[in-house]
C-alpha cells in the first residue's frame, strides 16, 4: 500500500502497442498499474478462483501476479479500469536484448535494420536468432512449469499470450559482438514519460525503465538469488534464422549453431504476460478474416488449445538442456 498510495508519484510510461493502454509503475518498481478493458476485467474476474488456486499450488508459476482490479468513476468522464500486478521485470541487470515470443510468424517481426536495434527495442519471434543452453535442473523445471501453466491458460480458454525475455551479456566482449553498448549504471528515472520501440507493452519496457542499479557491479559474494524466471544463467548460441523461420511456418527442424561466434554467458529473465485475451468472437473474425490471407498455423488468433501446443513447441526449441 505504501509503494501505491504512498507520497511518491508513480512513474508514466508511454506505450506504442496496440491496445492502447496506460501504464504505471512505482517509485521502489515492486508494482506495475496498468488501464484494462471491460473486457479484460470480465476475464479476470471469471477465472479469478482458478487463478488463485494455480498461483497458491505453483509457487514458480511464470504468469503475471494481479493483487488487484478497481475502477475510478470521475463526473462527466468514462470509466478507468486498471489492474495492479507485480513487476517482475525489474532488474539490476542491464537488458542488452528483450524478446516478445508467442510462437507464430504472422507479423512477428520488426521493421528495423540490424543498425537501428538496440536496447530498448522490442523483438519478436522472427527476430531471434538465438538459442539459450540452460543447466539440466533449470531446464526440466522450466519446460514442467510452461507445460502446467499452459494448461491453465488453455483451461480457462485464454490465447495470444507471450513469453517476454531479456537477455543480460555478462561480459562486454559479448556486448560488443551484437553491436551494443558498454554496461554501464543506468541513469535514475526523472519520472518523464518515455517511449520504446518495437510495439512492445509495459512489461517489455520496465526492463529498461526499472532497470535499478547495474548488477555487474555486484561482487561474486554477492550474486542475486536464482529463482525461475529471474537471474537465471544459462548460455546463449547463435541460432540459424532460417531454421527458426521453417519451425514457424510449420516445418520441422531444430536450432543450429550459427558458423560464427561461440557461445556466450548470459543472465534471462521472462515471465508469460497479456494473459486477459479469451478466444471471443472478435478473435475468432480476426482468425477467419487472416486465414484467407495467409496459413492459419502463422497467426496469432487461434484456438486456445492451438496457441497452447505451438506456444510450447516454440518454447522448447528456444530453450535446450546442457548435456553435461
Amino acid at each position: 500500500m505504501l509503494a501505491i498510495c504512498g507520497n511518491d508519484t508513480l512513474r508514466e510510461l508511454a506505450s506504442p502497442g496496440k491496445s492502447g493502454s496506460c501504464f504505471f509503475i512505482t517509485q521502489d518498481d515492486r508494482f506495475m498499474i496498468k488501464t484494462v478493458k471491460k473486457a479484460e476485467v470480465k476475464v479476470l474476474i471469471r477465472m479469478l478462483r482458478s487463478y488463485y488456486e494455480h498461483v497458491r499450488l505453483h509457487k514458480s508459476t511464470l504468469l503475471t501476479r494481479f493483487y488487484g482490479t478497481h475502477c475510478i468513476k470521475q463526473v462527466g468522464c468514462p470509466k478507468v479500469r486498471f489492474v495492479i500486478m507485480g513487476n517482475f521485470c525489474c532488474s539490476e541487470y542491464k537488458i542488452h536484448r528483450r524478446f516478445d515470443l508467442k510462437g507464430s510468424s504472422h507479423g512477428r517481426t520488426i521493421d528495423k535494420t540490424e543498425r537501428k536495434i538496440d536496447e530498448t527495442t522490442t523483438l519478436k519471434d522472427l527476430d531471434l536468432d538465438y538459442a539459450f543452453r540452460l543447466q539440466r535442473f533449470w531446464y526440466e523445471e522450466l519446460m514442467k512449469q510452461i507445460q502446467m501453466d499452459c494448461v491453465f491458460l488453455e483451461t480457462q480458454g485464454i490465447m495470444d499470450y507471450s513469453l517476454l525475455l531479456g537477455v543480460h551479456f555478462r561480459n562486454d566482449l559479448s556486448v560488443s559482438k551484437i553491436g551494443l553498448s558498454q554496461p554501464m549504471a543506468l541513469p535514475k528515472s526523472t519520472g518523464k514519460r518515455k517511449s520504446f520501440e518495437g510495439g512492445g507493452n509495459f512489461c517489455e519496457q520496465c526492463f529498461m525503465e526499472t532497470g535499478c542499479k547495474e548488477r555487474d557491479l555486484i561482487t561474486e559474494s554477492r550474486r542475486p538469488f536464482v529463482q525461475l524466471g529471474m537471474n537465471m544463467p544459462a548460455q546463449a548460441e547463435r541460432s540459424s534464422k532460417r531454421m527458426l523461420d521453417k519451425f514457424l511456418l510449420n516445418e520441422r527442424h531444430l536450432f543450429i549453431a550459427a558458423p560464427s561466434g561461440g557461445p556466450c554467458d548470459v543472465y534471462l529473465f521472462f515471465g508469460i504476460i497479456d494473459i486477459l485475451q479469451d478466444y471471443d468472437i472478435t478473435k475468432k473474425l480476426e482468425h477467419a478474416y487472416k486465414s484467407f490471407q495467409v496459413n492459419p498455423g502463422r497467426i496469432s488468433a487461434v484456438d486456445p488449445k492451438l496457441y497452447s501446443r505451438r506456444f510450447q513447441d516454440f518454447i522448447r526449441r528456444v530453450f535446450v538442456k546442457q548435456q553435461h
